[in-house]
């Protein structure tokens, strides 16, 4: 144990202090945070190019039918053929032209867009949208119903459905399916990337100090074996802690990026919130209350689901998947790096190391939606892909019987390969021109001591 403390010592102390660990340890977190904070901020986002767009409506049923906006000009256009707007819609001033033509439904019109550009997204949502509601509205006129427009009002709902998880004993806690969805997703990923990258980190250091002779000098004073374990705990302590800074620093940095935006949509609520305010009064309702409980609904539900996860069991699980999962692939990536002498003679070996962490990886998605599918239940028992997709299950509940079985079966499998590793290792790490495959690594791990 003293010779496996020794190297694991030097393995860390030697790797957090590289400008690379470093550099990724600080960077790593602000492209995680952008990550989360960048897409809800560019949704919040408009186009402001002021654009002008001409309407031929041949029906003569759509006149003035789409709306202006601040940056959408519509000019509508008569007793003038699209053929003569079209081919000069740069000279003319206009951004697109639109055609609105008859179809053989009376009502439904067949709608063309022209440009010299490709339209975007909101420019054709917004005419789509727009058109859509005009013919809704104009069909159910068709039926001869009195008092339409207050049907429609009174008949346009919004449904929230509440989740709630209730323990055995009867104890009800609010829950969010997005938050754990969220949660799986973020743990998976992690597990594959980090396993994936510090894997290769240790295969690649163990051919290097192979073909520098280093490791004839160490191998004459400690066991080959417990130089490996030595090198892998040493890695997978400077994983945990490279996890544990980006755990803080995203998370700073997201909380700081989100409350900026949410900041923003506040600003931009709160003339809504005050003519809702106004309405309510004048209709003798408690505008206060009314309010407090739609911020509940956005808030307090939002954030006590977050507080409601079982986070001790979540950080638990993910530390200890991590460190045997990794422990287990990290034995097979150091017993390739002895086996061969640069990294271009690694890809076949550790192509079927890595193909169960792609496989694990498209199990997840479907472990997401359904986590207690017997697609995500037998293989979050195959030690092999269990790292990853039971930390997909974990943040849904996991009866404590398939995750005892789990760490198990991991654990018999990790000591197992590491065993077999040691074998490969012990022999690999001193051969030097000997052409390498898996059947010769075979014989190596049937040589006695």
């Amino acid at each position: 144990m003293k010779q496996i403390y020794l190297i694991l010592q030097r393995e860390f102390s030697t790797r957090v202090r590289k400008k690379s660990f470093i550099i990724m340890t600080l960077l790593t977190p602000i492209f995680f945070a952008a990550m989360m904070v960048l897409p809800s901020y560019f949704a919040t986002m408009e186009d402001t190019e002021a654009r002008s767009i001409a309407v031929i409506d041949n029906t003569g049923n759509y006149g003035e039918s789409i709306p202006q906006t601040e940056y959408l000009k519509f000019t509508y256009i008569a007793n003038t053929q699209a053929d003569q707007v079209k081919n000069s819609l740069e000279e003319s001033g206009y951004y697109a032209l639109l055609a609105i033509d008859s179809t053989s439904d009376k009502i439904t019109p067949k709608l063309t867009i022209y440009s010299q550009k490709q339209p975007s997204i909101d420019v054709i949502s917004h005419i789509e949208n727009s058109l859509e509601k005009e013919i809704e509205t104009r069909k159910l006129k068709s039926y001869n119903i009195e008092n339409l427009d207050k049907i429609l009002d009174d008949v346009k709902t919004e449904v929230k459905l509440r989740s709630i998880k209730v323990t055995k004993d009867g104890e009800e806690k609010e829950s969010n399916t997005l938050i754990t969805m969220g949660i799986a997703y973020v743990l998976s990923f992690l597990m594959y990337m980090m396993v994936l990258l510090m894997g290769n980190q240790i295969m690649q250091g163990v051919i290097e100090e192979k073909n520098n002779r280093v490791i004839e000098v160490v191998i004459s004073s400690i066991k080959p074996i417990n130089l490996m374990l030595g090198k892998i705990f040493g890695l997978a302590s400077v994983s945990l802690l490279q996890i544990f800074i980006w755990v803080i620093l995203t998370f700073g940095l997201a909380t700081v990026g989100i409350s900026f935006i949410t900041e923003k949509g506040q600003k931009a609520n709160m003339e809504q919130v005050q003519a809702a305010q106004s309405m309510m009064a004048q209709q003798g309702m408690d505008a206060n209350n009314i309010t407090a409980n739609m911020e509940q609904a956005e808030g307090d539900n939002f954030l006590t689901a977050l507080k409601n996860q079982n986070f001790a069991l979540i950080i638990g699980g993910f530390i200890f998947y991590f460190l045997a999962g990794f422990l287990l692939y990290a034995a097979l990536y150091a017993a390739v790096g002895s086996a061969v002498e640069n990294i271009t003679d690694t890809q076949q070996l550790v192509l079927p190391i890595t193909l169960p962490l792609i496989l694990a990886i498209f199990v997840m998605i479907s472990g997401i939606k359904s986590p207690d599918g017997p697609l995500a239940f037998w293989f979050s028992m195959i030690p092999f892909t269990s790292p990853v997709v039971m930390l997909t299950r974990l943040p849904f509940g996991v009866p404590a019987w398939q995750l005892a079985l789990s760490a198990s079966l991991l654990v018999i499998t990790f000591i197992v390969v590491t065993i077999f590793a040691a074998k490969i290792y012990r022999v690999g790490i001193l051969m030097y021109g000997k052409k390498y495959s898996w059947a010769e690594m075979w014989k190596w791990m049937r040589y006695k001591n």
